[in-house]
């Protein structure tokens, strides 16, 4: 059971990740590291900079 409920948060994590980091430069297969426990919070933490970084511009 507790299986199935990761399985689901996975995907509802990795598409709107495959959809989101091509506009912030990032390759949009990396939306497959969403997976592994911690790589959601660093993939935030990286279009937060490049946010960051265009509002700059």
């Amino acid at each position: 059971m507790e299986f199935l409920v990761w399985l689901v948060v996975s995907a509802l994590t990795v598409i709107p990740l495959l959809k989101l980091l091509p506009h912030f430069g990032v390759n949009k297969n990396w939306a497959f590291a969403a997976l592994i426990p911690i790589a959601p919070l660093v993939l935030l933490w990286v279009m937060a900079m490049k946010l960051q970084e265009m509002e700059r511009r």
